[in-house]
């Protein structure tokens, strides 16, 4: 005969036990990448979560945990949260909680600076706040850090002044485009930047060599697509046609460097051996492109679409200006001038949005 437990104990136990509920499946589907921006170490990457519930969940906190322990890296809340979070599909009102209807998915777009003494943390935890019916917790979407150092680049265009025309927080901006045309949702223009001539009195660069970062074998090509008429409304352009002319360049290391919108007569072909600083094509407008510029990215295979863009080491450039939004740097003019800041392994990795470069 079995020994009993008493029913009232059983009852106390699971009036104190945690009520089991339904919530967010918390996923990080591309490892951490760490790079050095703004004076600080910083990771970039996507938390994906997913309601599971019936009814929907309000976001209201994310603790980023060193996963080596419970030491908090970082948090988002408030405005910060709100800011950095979209739900697919779903236009958020300024301001708005983010609210995630039962199925949904919403993206947290982290960008974080690190503390001074967890620059190497070797992975993240997640610690999700958020309400519904009351409020709750879940700890969840584990992640390696990626160890790969950042490739070492050269300018991919001369002289200058160019403006790196990018904002991370735009709704359509290249950080925030995922693409899922492989079976998997990627963000290839993850550290991508559109650089521009600000001179509005010219061709706005129309017709700039732009050259290899890096020695280099040309791996994919795209020639032939014409100029449109600057008089004349631009046609659609198709997702398999909107980088135009294009030039892909494997940089080794599994990176490749993509240069798209690129004008018709392209120096290079696919299988070419091409030394840093060659001349590989001309800056254009080809493709889905509003102006003459250069879109240039990195990213982890010979993809346009269905690879993962990664940070890269600009070498070769001096911050001097900027502008004080995207807005201001697409429409180009005059610029604040900044006291000059090199580029390069030593100091920030990239340039910050909007800001005014000097290429060696």
């Amino acid at each position: 005969m079995g020994i009993g437990i008493p029913v009232a104990t059983v009852a106390v136990e699971a009036m104190q036990a945690p009520q089991l509920r339904q919530g967010f499946d918390l996923v990080v589907r591309h490892a951490p990448l760490r790079f050095k921006a703004a004076g600080r170490d910083r990771l970039a990457y996507e938390l994906y979560l997913t309601n599971h519930a019936s009814s929907p969940l309000e976001l209201v906190r994310i603790d980023i945990l060193d996963g080596d322990g419970d030491a908090v890296l970082a948090d988002l809340a408030g405005e910060a949260l709100m800011r950095a979070s979209d739900v697919v599909g779903e236009a958020e009102a300024a301001g708005a909680p983010i609210r995630v209807a039962s199925g949904r998915v919403a993206i947290v777009y982290v960008d974080i600076p690190l503390p001074a003494d967890r620059t190497r943390a070797r992975s993240l935890r997640h610690r999700l706040t958020y309400r519904g019916n009351g409020e709750a917790v879940v700890t969840g979407g584990e992640t390696p850090v990626a160890s790969a150092d950042p490739p070492v680049l050269g300018p991919p265009l001369r002289g200058g002044p160019w403006t790196a025309v990018y904002d991370p927080g735009m709704a359509r901006g290249h950080r925030r485009v995922v693409y899922a045309v492989g079976g998997r949702a990627r963000i290839p223009g993850r550290f991508a930047i559109d650089w521009m001539s600000p001179d509005t009195q010219g061709p706005r660069g129309f017709g700039s060599e732009v050259l290899a970062v890096a020695d280099s074998t040309v791996v994919g090509v795209r020639d032939g697509v014409e100029e449109p008429d600057p008089g004349e409304p631009r046609p659609p352009v198709s997702l398999s046609e909107a980088s135009g002319n294009y030039v892909a360049l494997d940089i080794g290391a599994g990176f490749v460097a993509f240069y798209e919108h690129l004008a018709p007569g392209l120096r290079v072909a696919v299988g070419d051996r091409v030394r840093k600083g060659q001349v590989v094509g001309r800056l254009g407008s080809t493709g889905q492109a509003s102006r003459p510029h250069l879109h240039f990215h990195v990213a982890n295979a010979n993809s346009l679409l269905d690879a993962e863009g990664v940070p890269y080491i600009l070498t070769g450039a001096t911050i001097v200006g900027r502008y004080p939004d995207i807005g201001s740097a697409d429409e180009g003019g005059s610029w604040q001038a900044l006291p000059h800041e090199p580029l390069g392994p030593g100091g920030n990795h990239l340039p910050p949005p909007n800001t005014v470069v000097r290429f060696d």
